[in-house]
């Protein structure tokens, strides 16, 4: 008996465009006192951010569910390339002792002549349900960050 089987999606894509300067939007994402004011997705709490700026350098978020429960968020930057590009592995700590696999996301910052494209892929998830729960924390990022821009431009 022979069983066919949809592949898993393992990844998704992500774009938004600013009318910001791309170096504008690249220091959101790169200066820690930005970062940490939009960095999780709605209704989380952001409770504290480090970046450390380099290759091979280590960034953390601590954020309150909306259930009130502790999360961690981390990984460790791959490629920095101001203000084009930001590669970093991602990996989730939940409150329940349980730590997701680890993902990796890449950031572009697209010229566009006084604007910006950001497009964001994030990647290598077993899960369907995984890369859901990741699209959606990020929409939400994303929305935040669109409101973050709109009123520190």
């Amino acid at each position: 008996m022979s069983v066919a089987t949809r592949p898993v999606a393992a990844e998704f894509v992500l774009a938004r465009e600013f009318n910001v300067p791309r170096d504008r939007v690249f220091a959101a994402w790169t200066d820690v006192g930005q970062v940490s004011r939009w960095w999780a997705p709605t209704g989380f709490t952001p409770l504290s951010c480090d970046l450390d700026l380099r290759p091979g350098g280590v960034w953390r978020r601590r954020l309150r569910t909306p259930d009130g429960n502790l999360m961690t968020k981390h990984g460790v930057y791959r490629e920095i390339v101001p203000p084009e590009r930001l590669v970093f592995t991602y990996i989730t700590e939940h409150a329940t002792g349980i730590i997701d696999r680890e993902t990796l996301v890449t950031v572009t910052f697209d010229d566009l002549g006084g604007r910006t494209r950001l497009t964001l892929k994030h990647t290598a998830f077993e899960t369907e349900e995984a890369r859901d729960d990741h699209q959606g924390g990020w929409t939400g990022a994303l929305e935040r960050f669109t409101a973050f821009m709109a009123v520190n431009p």
